[in-house]
């Protein structure tokens, strides 16, 4: 039978838009761990066109991009080029298709596209179906699944060994069947990023930046820093909203209780700022996975953000410690064993605190 191929841009009349995106010439681009799309089809092809940034060309902590057909993944590569295509289903017979395209990588060193989407479907493409829930994760290097596929747990740094799906937020929402935002960057936290020489390290705040699409060495189309577009939370509203950023802090605050108060100040100015952009959210603010010392300085700053505004529609959880018999990942990071529980444990969490609506 002969083909009959049709084209559609990434736009979301065609697919379900997968965390936060910027729709810009004509490409959807994705920055932040676990951005995406998501779309179904009943046809006998799909092929992918993706765009890659400046960095693409560098070899250096390249955007690192899965591709899913029916769940399992077809397409596992970093964009090394500047445009790149992959037929991702080919049948000789029409099928019911779901296809999934996800970021692997975290924001910060690369950035790739979405520009074309090649379908033999005489119905063409269409969104696929939202979740039960909506969740917005706010993290770290745990959230992005910094190192997870190091199973030796002996190498640097590297997108090629970081995917966001096998961390515990990306499962978390997948037990839930939730669709998922991430905001997650490795190194960063409240009042400093993570440091070595006992000083601060101011330009690794998040709060910094969680009003913004992103934040990334790679422009999108070789043009838009995401850090530079403002982020529109009417686009991703969530009905819960996980907190887990405290663990570089520690790296800072160690036994120091007046920077350990610091913290916890700090931390109830952040919640202001995040009930202000999701007003109706449940929060739930956790830490503990690699180290817990600043627990108890997370129920402070939800103790303090409560009875300063009334607001109770926020608690925490502690996770539990990673274990060295579950292994470890890059420089010590949660293993998929330890990521896996870890989302059991909140997974279990969420579904009660649903439950009491």
């Amino acid at each position: 039978m002969k083909e009959s191929i049709q084209v559609y841009r990434a736009t979301e009349n065609h697919v379900k838009i997968i965390g936060r995106t910027h729709y810009y010439k004509d490409v959807r681009w994705l920055a932040l761990s676990g951005s995406g799309v998501a779309f179904t089809f009943y046809g006998r092809k799909a092929e992918i066109t993706l765009k890659g940034d400046s960095i693409a060309s560098t070899g250096n902590n390249l955007a690192r991009i899965g591709i899913y057909v029916n769940g399992v993944r077809v397409i596992d590569e970093q964009i090394n080029q500047p445009l790149v295509t992959y037929t991702v289903f080919e049948s000789d017979t029409e099928q019911e298709i779901t296809v999934t395209v996800i970021k692997l990588s975290e924001a910060a060193m690369s950035t790739a596209g979405i520009q074309a989407i090649r379908v033999d479907a005489a119905e063409g493409i269409k969104p696929a179906p939202a979740g039960i829930y909506k969740i917005e994760f706010i993290g770290d290097s745990i959230t992005c699944g910094y190192g997870v596929d190091d199973e030796a747990g002996t190498q640097a740094f590297s997108t090629a060994t970081e995917d966001v799906t096998k961390a515990y937020a990306y499962q978390t929402a997948r037990k839930l069947e939730a669709d998922y935002s991430m905001v997650s960057y490795s190194g960063y936290g409240i009042i400093t990023g993570y440091t070595e020489n006992d000083q601060k390290l101011t330009t690794h705040l998040l709060p910094d930046y969680y009003e913004q699409v992103g934040k990334s060495e790679g422009r999108f189309d070789n043009t838009l820093l995401p850090q530079e577009l403002t982020w529109d939370f009417s686009r991703f509203v969530p009905d819960l909203i996980v907190i887990n950023l405290g663990t570089n802090d520690d790296s800072y605050t160690k036994d120091d209780t007046v920077r350990q108060a610091e913290y916890a100040r700090e931390y109830a100015g952040f919640l202001e700022t995040v009930r202000r952009c999701n007003p109706h959210a449940k929060i739930l603010c956790t830490l503990g996975i690699m180290g817990d010392r600043l627990y108890p300085y997370v129920e402070q700053a939800v103790s303090r953000y409560t009875e300063e505004t009334g607001d109770t529609n926020i608690s925490s959880m502690k996770f539990d410690v990673q274990q060295a018999a579950d292994g470890y990942a890059s420089d010590f990071h949660p293993s998929p064993v330890t990521h896996h529980k870890a989302a059991g444990k909140l997974a279990d969490r969420i579904k009660e605190l649903m439950q009491r609506e």
